[in-house]
């Protein structure tokens, strides 16, 4: 198989979002609670990885498999750790401790490699498992959970719409002249 085949890229995806797990391990001095689950997806990540790398359809079985029981998993550490995060219903930039912005960019991480599989899974539809692609779906969820919960202390960094923009029109006390007057950037 190429290099550059899209199964190829999805567990190099994988790989590199294995990776960013570890690191917010290393550096995010979170409680042993959230390590633990952080290290039992490091090794789902694994799992994940050498079913990718064997076809569904090969003639040899793959060392693993990802199975509804690993999304069951992370349904409920999602369930187990949600408590701990502020309200999840509002707008939040990644950001605040260390620990969450560690694991919003794990997250974000986890999210390409999602649509890196999805293009696996469109491209070999018999031969790559679409519950590998569901699997970081949830797992995007759960490192979402657990960065609004280790915010939760100092509070979460909110999204203000428009906010540097609508403070320069302020400061040269009108309207917005980009958005007004159709002007362009400067060269």
């Amino acid at each position: 198989m190429a290099k550059t085949d899209v199964r190829v890229a999805a567990y190099e995806e994988c790989d590199e979002a294995n990776a960013q797990v570890s690191v917010v391990m290393a550096v995010g001095n979170l409680p042993i609670g959230i390590t633990s689950t952080l290290a039992s997806v490091q090794n789902d990540l694994f799992d994940l990885v050498a079913d990718l790398a064997v076809p569904l359809d090969a003639a040899e079985p793959a060392t693993a498999r990802i199975r509804e029981s690993h999304l069951t998993r992370l349904e409920r550490a999602v369930d187990h750790f949600e408590p701990d995060a502020a309200d999840l219903s509002g707008r939040v930039l990644p950001g605040g401790t260390v620990a969450a912005s560690l694991l919003y960019q794990a997250r974000a991480v986890v999210r390409r490699a999602e649509r890196a599989v999805w293009v696996a899974v469109e491209a070999y539809p018999s031969a790559v498992n679409p519950l590998c692609a569901r699997y970081l779906n949830r797992l995007s969820t759960l490192l979402f959970v657990l960065a609004r919960g280790a915010n939760a202390e100092h509070g979460d960094v909110q999204w203000a719409p428009e906010a540097s923009a609508l403070a320069m029109a302020q400061e040269d006390g009108g309207a917005d002249d980009a958005a007004t007057d159709g002007a362009s950037e400067r060269p």
